[in-house]
């Protein structure tokens, strides 16, 4: 009882932090817009101050962008320092107010507040090429996942014979991928086509829309990748299974758990976090995606280590024949090669903050998790074995139908 009580506190104070959580980007654009809003009030409330006492003299309340100028008499002088998003020196800037109004700035915003700046702009041109090659390679990356994986799916829907449980799951993990790689195009073109958009700023039904519908299919992926270690898990652990109710079970797993998950995610942001497109992954809120991707990646893992147990003590027995033993080596080599190079990556950063290695981050799941389309259509289609043989069989009989054309053709020209 100790730990559900401890595990439910740890749960509000997440969700509390997330009321609390700014993405660090958007801390600057978010802090001036509430300091233009408090100094617009005070820019009313000393205008009808005037117009109640016109023999008034100095100053107005001014906003210049960044700081508020409040009201004085003339020849005073008013420092201000960086707004703390901004604060990495202790350089104040002073306007002196004259007869003819508030003087220049003492020394530019610029100049004041950002310092190393041939620095900080070569780490900034350096970011921008990086994350444009990144984009790039995970645009063709995910244009090959959907190519390679509907043709995969056009196969398996041509040839009626390979139609089994088996390669209905695979049918529905193909089209997960198909969702999240749409997911990622579509936001892509709605959050970051117009680069003139502040993104901090922005907060659209559409945009929202698309980013619930981006994390529903990168939920629904990862959860068939572990339905994909756990029907195979069934399949080596028990000789009689019936696999028709599984399969009904993997549906609502897969596509029944994520859509939960989005709607309570959906709930909470819209009623505590309603603000920008819902993608700030630094609000405390997206650990109610990121929980259910974690447990599904350790299951998988465990999966695949339980599999390659029941893998190895079963090629070890002597009374399989030579049949069974090469069913057990290729299920043997599809998880092999499946399992731990589909979502265990995912734990090298999961917990850890955002922010923390965002190029390598980036490098694992968005170039690396580009091609995860690719390669399972690899695997599970043009590399398999019943999918090559009835190619195959298909080759042959067109052949077949070609050279008996061909000879009926040939036997009416000479008997005519």
């Amino acid at each position: 009882m100790d730990l559900i009580y401890g595990f439910i506190i740890w749960t509000l104070m997440v969700t509390c932090e997330g009321m609390k959580t700014v993405h660090p980007e958007c801390s600057i654009v978010l802090h001036l817009q509430e300091k233009e809003a408090d100094c617009q009030l005070q820019i009313g409330l000393t205008q009808s101050l005037f117009n109640y006492n016109a023999t008034n003299t100095g100053c107005v309340v001014e906003w210049d962008g960044v700081n508020c100028w409040p009201a004085v008499s003339v020849g005073e002088r008013v420092s201000v320092s960086c707004p703390p998003p901004l604060l990495k020196s202790h350089e104040l800037i002073t306007r002196t107010c004259t007869s003819e109004g508030w003087s220049r700035l003492s020394v530019s915003y610029y100049d004041a507040c950002f310092q190393d700046n041939s620095t900080e702009q070569e780490e900034t041109g350096h970011r921008r090429e990086y994350f444009a090659r990144v984009k790039l390679i995970y645009t063709v990356g995910y244009g090959m996942s959907i190519g390679s994986l509907c043709i995969a799916v056009f196969i398996f829907c041509i040839f009626r014979k390979l139609l089994c449980t088996r390669t209905y799951i695979h049918l529905n993990l193909f089209s997960s991928f198909i969702l999240r790689a749409l997911a990622v195009f579509v936001k892509d073109a709605v959050l970051f086509a117009d680069e003139t958009v502040n993104h901090c700023t922005v907060s659209t039904v559409l945009c929202k829309a698309v980013v619930t519908f981006f994390q529903y299919c990168v939920l629904s992926n990862f959860y068939w990748l572990l339905i994909e270690g756990l029907h195979l898990q069934t399949l080596l652990a028990f000789t009689f299974t019936h696999t028709r109710t599984f399969f009904w079970c993997y549906i609502l797993i897969g596509w029944g758990a994520p859509s939960v998950t989005v709607i309570i995610w959906t709930f909470f942001k819209h009623k505590y976090d309603n603000h920008g497109c819902w993608d700030d992954l630094d609000s405390g809120y997206w650990w109610i995606i990121k929980i259910p991707i974690l447990l599904s990646v350790f299951v998988n893992f465990l999966v695949f280590v339980n599999i390659s147990r029941i893998i190895v003590v079963k090629t070890k027995t002597p009374e399989l024949n030579g049949g069974d033993r090469q069913l057990y080596r290729r299920l043997a080599k599809s998880t092999l090669l499946l399992i731990p190079l589909f979502g265990v990556h995912y734990t090298v950063f999961a917990l850890f903050p955002e922010n923390v290695g965002l190029e390598a981050r980036l490098f694992f799941e968005l170039v690396l998790g580009s091609f995860q389309g690719f390669i399972v259509a690899l695997l599970y289609c043009f590399l398999n074995c019943e999918v090559q043989n009835e190619i195959r069989k298909e080759i042959g009989k067109y052949k077949f139908r070609t050279d008996n054309n061909t000879f009926h053709m040939a036997t009416q020209d000479f008997t005519a």
